[in-house]
Formats: C-alpha cells, sequence, structure tokens
C-alpha cells in the first residue's frame, strides 16, 4: 500500500502580517499534480489543517476546493485528524456523512476510538486516528485520574485501539504530538511544545508507521518508524533553511515500510540575510528579492528608517534585526526601558540620532506645545 503522509498546513496563517492563503493555494496546486501522478491508495493529513479555531472564509474554501478534487476527481480516500490549533468540532462537520465518501475526519476525542480498515492486493491494513486532545478531555472520558499529561493520556487512548486490531496485522497510527527529543522551531504554538506536552516514541512500537503531526521541521522521531512530514510551508524565519516537502509511504505485505520524501517549491520561499546597511543598499535587487526576508544589519550606528529603504530592493521584506545596536546606543546612553521614557525625552534621542545636535531648549518648548496641542485636541474630539 502507497499512502502519502502530510500535516500542518496551518490554512489561513498570517506571517508577519501578510495573509498566507495565496502561497498555501499555490502548494497545494502542486500538492494536488503529485497526487495525480503517484496515484496513492491514501492521503494522510495529520493534524493542524487550519492555522486557528476560527478560520477565515477563504482558508476554508480553499481545503473545501482542495479535498473535493482529491476524493471526487481522484478518488483517493483521505484520513484527517484534529491537530491542536484546529477546532475539533468544526473541522469535525458531518463527518459521518463524509465517510461514506471515503473522507474519514476525527476531531473531538472519543473513548470509543475504532481503526479505519483500508485494503490492497495482500489485505488490510489499519490506521488508527489519534486526534489532538489536552489530557483533561482524556482523563474525563477515560475516567482515570491518572492522565496528568499528554504522554499518559496517548498511551491511554493506544491502549483502548491496540485490543481491537488483529494480531500480525498491518498498523499505521495518525498522531498529532510532540515527540520526546523532538527538534521544534518557534512557529509552533508554545503551550503544546515542552515540559509535561510530551510523549514517549516507545508507546507506537507496536505500528509498522507512524504519521505524526505537530512538529514543522521533517524529522524521525525515536528508533521506530515514527515520522514528522513537517509544515506545508516555512512559517518562521526559523524554519529558513528546512526543506518542506511530502513524505510518501510504501507499506508491503509484511509491513516493512519505505519511505520518499518529495518536496514542493513555494511561491515565495523564506530567506534569511545579514550585511551591512549600506552595502545592502549598494548591491541593489537579488535574485531572491521576492521572497520573505529577514534582514540582521550588522551596523552599530543608528540607521534612518532602515526598513523603507531596503524594501526598494527586498518589497516582501517583513523583518530587521539589529543585534549590533544596543538599546544603550538606541537611546543614546539614556539607560533606562524607552517605555518609560515621556514623549520629549524619547523625541529628544531620534533628534541628535538623526542631526548630530542636541535639541535645543527652544526647540524643547516648542515641542512640547505641539505634543499638548495634539493630546487636547484628541481629548476634545472624543468627547
Amino acid at each position: 500500500m502507497r499512502f502519502i503522509h502530510t500535516s500542518d498546513w496551518h490554512l489561513g496563517r498570517i506571517f508577519f502580517g501578510v495573509q498566507l492563503t495565496n502561497d498555501q493555494s499555490y502548494i497545494l496546486e502542486q500538492f494536488k499534480e503529485l497526487v495525480k501522478d503517484t496515484n496513492p491508495d491514501a492521503i494522510i493529513i495529520a493534524g493542524d489543517v487550519y492555522d486557528r479555531a476560527v478560520p477565515p472564509t477563504d482558508a476554508v474554501e480553499l481545503l473545501n476546493n482542495t479535498l473535493s478534487q482529491l476524493l471526487l476527481d481522484y478518488k483517493i480516500p483521505i484520513i484527517m485528524i484534529a491537530g491542536n490549533h484546529d477546532s475539533p468540532e468544526r473541522i469535525s462537520f458531518a463527518n459521518r456523512l463524509l465517510s461514506r465518501q471515503n473522507l474519514f475526519v476525527y476531531g473531538p476525542f472519543t473513548a470509543d476510538i475504532e481503526p479505519i480498515v483500508l485494503a490492497d492486493s495482500y489485505g488490510p491494513v489499519y490506521f488508527c486516528p489519534l486526534a489532538y486532545a489536552e489530557p483533561a478531555v482524556v482523563r474525563h472520558y477515560f475516567k482515570n485520574l491518572d492522565i496528568t499529561n499528554h504522554d499518559n493520556a496517548m498511551q491511554a487512548a493506544i491502549n483502548v485501539i491496540l485490543p481491537k486490531l488483529p494480531g500480525n496485522s498491518r498498523r499505521v497510527a495518525v498522531a498529532h504530538a510532540f515527540m520526546a527529543g523532538g527538534q521544534c522551531c518557534d512557529s509552533e504554538r508554545p503551550l503544546s511544545v515542552g515540559g509535561s506536552g510530551t510523549v514517549n516514541p516507545n508507546h507506537f512500537a507496536a505500528f509498522n508507521y507512524t504519521a505524526l503531526g505537530h512538529l514543522h521541521q521533517p524529522q524521525q522521531a525515536g528508533s521506530y518508524p515514527l515520522r514528522y512530514s513537517g509544515s506545508l510551508l516555512k512559517y518562521s524565519f526559523a524554519e529558513a533553511n528546512q526543506r518542506k516537502g511530502i513524505n510518501i509511504v510504501e507499506l508491503n505485505e509484511t509491513g516493512e515500510v519505505k519511505i520518499d520524501t518529495v518536496a514542493l517549491t513555494p511561491r515565495r520561499d523564506v530567506r534569511c540575510i545579514e550585511g551591512y546597511f549600506r552595502d545592502l543598499l549598494l548591491s541593489g535587487p537579488q535574485d531572491f528579492s521576492e521572497d520573505y526576508i529577514s534582514v540582521t544589519l550588522l551596523d552599530s550606528e543608528p540607521l534612518l528608517d532602515p526598513m523603507g529603504q531596503l524594501r526598494q530592493f527586498y518589497p516582501n521584506l517583513l523583518q530587521i534585526e539589529k543585534p549590533n545596536i544596543t538599546l544603550e546606543n538606541e537611546l543614546n546612553g539614556l539607560g533606562t526601558d524607552h517605555r518609560r521614557l515621556s514623549d520629549t525625552d524619547i523625541f529628544a534621542v531620534f533628534f541628535e540620532q538623526v542631526t548630530g545636535e542636541p535639541l535645543s531648549e527652544k526647540q524643547n518648548q516648542t515641542f512640547s506645545r505641539i505634543i499638548s496641542e495634539i493630546l487636547n485636541e484628541d481629548r476634545e474630539a472624543k468627547l
């Protein structure tokens, strides 16, 4: 049996204020072409289909169009579980009806977990959906006070479904979890990464393959065939050097697996560059100028509107970091949190950085008068 393993689409994601739906649509067109070319027996989407519990309408439409084509045109069964970003109830709407069309969606956790049985020429393969659930939810359904973290919650769920699988059967787990030892990055929701959120990979020893979602970097988890497919796109600058794609898994008649990773090409890449401000301006546009870019400036002196000037050549510049310009440099030795300074103090520092001259007493008084007039007008407008 050949199936595709993907996860963490995060449809509706906003990246530094940029709506990524067009980028996601672009990559999903490639995904659909890959499905058409490889003709898999099934597609697994291991959670975080949406980026938030209430997704924008264009994200819902994109998912609807994608799944409709995969199911109606290509006739490929799809197994999809909820992740920690999804609303379990919303994502599983009409799941009983959809299962008749071979779209198997698992959202809210239930104590009665049943496998999905798909068959190839060698017989049945049992797919076990383990959607994301908070430990308190699992504890409630199993009425087990010993379930206090994600690890023993996952173990309890696996203990329920394993007895339902015939001995020596071929088994695939589908889970959304943070496996102990996994490499995380800053685009994953912090509340579900680290500490009591980790799960022991040994719980999945009875499965021939475990299709994992949650961590955005494609990787192996533990010594068993547990794989994260990684996110559909790069969703943070920490992921700039990662290679995104999907896993094509082949399961032979004895349950042995062969895994191929296929890369997908984004509409715009995510890229980090560094250099001195003047050098970057002089170098002009580059081949990658249209990518989503983070710039690290090596200058130690204050700069006037570096974002605006660099966007002449990098229109999708989203972030500038200035590690060599400390708060003390920026505030000219005031040595305090700028949030505690008055408007006049901040303007005085800015004026000196731009002109090289300190703000005179007359200029100080003029600025203070103008600020007072603006504040008075604002207060009167609200009355």
